[in-house]
Order: C-alpha cells, then sequence, then structure tokens
C-alpha cells in the first residue's frame, strides 16, 4: 500500500514539495493543508506592505495550484496531531461574518511533512506583541499598507494647519526583513507624492527609522554588504540606530535602554523569530526558539514517519552549524525531502545521503531599482560582494525560480511578461 503524504504549511518549502511530490505521485497520495486560501512568496511580503506589489495580483490559489501539479489542497489550520491514529486535526473555517464554511476535520497520514514556518520572537520585550506588527503572511502587509494609506491621507490634510505633521515609521529589527521595508517604503512614499499627496515631502515628512542591536545592519552578512546597505539607507534618509536595545513598546512611541524615546504613527517588528506556539502542543521534541529537532535526514527526532523543514526544524549539518532560517534552506530540503519521499513510494532505494545545508550567498533588496548582496557563499571558498542593477537582476531571478518549481517555465515566462506590460498600464504602488 502507498503511503499517504500530507505536507502542513504552504510557505516556499512545503509548496514546492508539494509540487514535486504530486506531479509524480497524484492527489491521492499527496496533501497540501494552509490556513490561507493563496499562496505569497515570503520574502516579498515587504514589497506588499510598502505597495509596490499588488497581493491580488500576486498571490496565486492554492486550489489552482492542487489542479495544476496534481495534488490535494485542504484549506484550514492545523490544531492537533493525533500520532496513535496517525491522523491530523484541521480547524473549522469561516467567513468575515461568522459562518462556518468548513467544519473541523480529521486527515489520515502515513507520513507527515511540517513546514509551518515561523512566527514573531518578541525576547520579552514590554509591549511588542501588542503594539507592532511583524510581517509573517499576506495579511499582515497588506494591513500595513492600508494604514499607511491611511496616515499618509491624514497628514496631507493636516499639513494645511500644522507644518510639522508627517508620518512617523519605526522598525526595530535590521536583519533582511527590516531593512528591505525601510528602503522599499521610502521608494513607495516618493511615489505616493505623486498620487494625490502634494502637501507631503515624501523625504521630510515620511521618517523612517531603523532599530537595530547588534553593532551593524545585516549582522550576519559580510561587512562589504552592511556597509553599502546602512550608505544606501543614509542617502534614501532613512535614519538608523545601531547597538539600540528597545526595552518598551507603547502605541505611539518606542523606548531604548539609554531613554531615547522614538515617536511612532507605526511600529514594525523585523528584530527575530521563533517557531510557531502550538507547535509546543503536538508533544514532538523542540529545541532552541520553539524549533523541531530532527536529524540529518530531516526526521523529527524519535519519529519514523514525521518530518520537518523550513524555519520550524532545527536541523544540525554539520558538527555546530545549524542551517539558517532562509528561504534557500526550504528549498534545498523541500529538493532533498522531494527525492528520498519519492524514491519510497516508489520502491526503490532512499538516497544514502543526509541533507546538507549549501550557502550560495544572500541578496538584499533596496527597491525596485537595485540590491546588494554576497554571491556564491562557501562554494567555491570565496564571497563575491554584488550591488546595482546586476544585484537586483538576481534579486528577481530567485522569485521566478520560485515560480518555475511551482508553475512551470512556460507560465513563469508569461507571468513575468505580463507583469512587465501591467506596470506600463497602472500607478507604480497599489492606492485603494
Amino acid at each position: 500500500m502507498l503511503n499517504r503524504i500530507v505536507i502542513v504549511g504552504g510557505g516556499a518549502g512545503g509548496l514546492e514539495l508539494a509540487c514535486r511530490l504530486g506531479r509524480k505521485l497524484g492527489p491521492q497520495q499527496v496533501t497540501l493543508i494552509d490556513a490561507n486560501p493563496f499562496h505569497v512568496w515570503k520574502p516579498s511580503l515587504h514589497e506588499v506592505a510598502a505597495g509596490t506589489l499588488d497581493i491580488h495580483q500576486e498571490g496565486l490559489s492554492y486550489s489552482m495550484l492542487a489542479h495544476d501539479n496534481g495534488f490535494t489542497f485542504v484549506f484550514g489550520a492545523m490544531t492537533a496531531l493525533d500520532r496513535g491514529a496517525r491522523q491530523v486535526v484541521v480547524s473549522e473555517t469561516r467567513a468575515a461574518d461568522g459562518m462556518v464554511i468548513l467544519p473541523q476535520r480529521s486527515i489520515d497520514y502515513d507520513l507527515l511533512v511540517l513546514a509551518v514556518g515561523s512566527e514573531s520572537n518578541y525576547f520579552g520585550v514590554a509591549g511588542a506583541a501588542e503594539h507592532t506588527l511583524s510581517l509573517n503572511g499576506p495579511a499582515d502587509a497588506e494591513w500595513f499598507r492600508l494604514r499607511m494609506l491611511k496616515l499618509l491621507t491624514l497628514a496631507n490634510t493636516d499639513k494645511a494647519q500644522d507644518p510639522q505633521a508627517g508620518v512617523q515609521v519605526v522598525i526595530i529589527g535590521g536583519g533582511a526583513t527590516g531593512v528591505e521595508l525601510a528602503a522599499e517604503l521610502r521608494e513607495a512614499s516618493e511615489v505616493h507624492g505623486r498620487y494625490g499627496y502634494p502637501r507631503l515631502d515624501p523625504r521630510q515628512d515620511v521618517r523612517i527609522t531603523l532599530l537595530e542591536g547588534a553593532p551593524r545592519i545585516l549582522a550576519p552578512l559580510p561587512e562589504r554588504v552592511s556597509h553599502k546597505a546602512t550608505q544606501l539607507l543614509a542617502e534614501r534618509r532613512v535614519t538608523v540606530r545601531t547597538q539600540c536595545q528597545v526595552t518598551r513598546i507603547e502605541a505611539d512611541r518606542v523606548t531604548d535602554a539609554d531613554g531615547q524615546v522614538y515617536p511612532a504613527d507605526l511600529i514594525v517588528w523585523a528584530a527575530g523569530i521563533k517557531a510557531p506556539a502550538w507547535l509546543t502542543t503536538l508533544g514532538l521534541p523542540q529545541g532552541k526558539n520553539g524549533q523541531l529537532r530532527v536529524d540529518r535526514r530531516l526526521r523529527v527526532e524519535g519519529c519514523q514517519d514525521i518530518m520537518a523543514l523550513g524555519d520550524c526544524a532545527a536541523c544540525e549539518y554539520a558538527d555546530g552549524k545549524w542551517v539558517p532560517p532562509r528561504a534557500q534552506s526550504a528549498h534545498q530540503q523541500a529538493d532533498y525531502l522531494a527525492r528520498v519521499l519519492l524514491a519510497r513510494q516508489q520502491g526503490r532505494a532512499e538516497p544514502a545521503d543526509s541533507y546538507v545545508y549549501r550557502d550560495y550567498g544572500s541578496l538584499v533588496s533596496m527597491g525596485t531599482q537595485t540590491s546588494v548582496g554576497s554571491l556564491m557563499g562557501n562554494l567555491f571558498g570565496a564571497t563575491w560582494f554584488v550591488e546595482g542593477l546586476l544585484a537586483r537582476c538576481m534579486y528577481v531571478s530567485l522569485h521566478l525560480l520560485h515560480h518555475r518549481a511551482v508553475l512551470g517555465a512556460p507560465r513563469t515566462a508569461l507571468l513575468a511578461l505580463a507583469r512587465f506590460l501591467v506596470k506600463r498600464t497602472r500607478p507604480l504602488v497599489k492606492l485603494h
């Protein structure tokens, strides 16, 4: 009897795994569960938040992807696990008016893959959970975009009476998410100024502050990348404060350990992640930041029938080296698990090798025109610095490679062409 493979989580890794398996095995053997009806590539959420990417055009329907790639899609959030019965419990799904659309269900599995991503880690900072927004999913990014539009409209109106009126955005965390959001917001604010906000000077009246606890932003990346990103943010009049330890957050301000107060209309938390808290209810072994402990074949420790990948998995791939929470990690792990599970389903010997993370470098978007980053990582024992248009093209290609994995090359090419043409007929930011 062939195994029923259930994948929980339709992010980059989970969706790519479902598509690869579905195309080979079919919907009777492969099921994907996700709490959202459509998929958005998580590294592009900062563009959705800034309004430079339309979530309603970018989102890919899971039902469509399931039909085209040969897997079954189950809409709902996983809430419980019955290991004895080998069942996953999926919550009921409700409409905006509270009507129950889908009841609570139990999904049988023979092999379970958990790819549920991550959520914000607030490190006990007072007020962080209550007064900040994190870009954990499409709904968060869309809420931020609409809130930003409202604040811009109010500031433009108030400017007639108050010359100091404006919008103050504080971003906590100088990693890739925080830096990319700051750069994208500055670029978007300048475009907004040309579409109905004549009283606002974007660089003066949209005040963006980036707070980072480490000595430099983008601390995990080479120092040259960090230095260039800092320079580009300064050119865009983004205020950067390093070695800044945030101690308290209120609805309209952020306070650091030195007593410095940063007024804010919008506060974004991008200072750290952890595995979703509900994983603690499953009775599976967990490590640092709540991640599921997996062996080097991505099996949850002590479980032959449960695997995990992506941000929710703690995987040591070499002595003392742990797989970082990056999109490229999830992509590599999905590729590895696809080979293992396909061999098992088709009655072939499973690959003997363990999963090994390979660092191909990192690219950080600095707006729609430029990026910075390091390429190749440890591939040849050297790191190559890239910037400008070349880096931007490479950054965009990562998104297209993900689409190719779930849509195929011909449709990805058509989608890229369609986006190019649509941008010539629409404003550069979404205005509604």
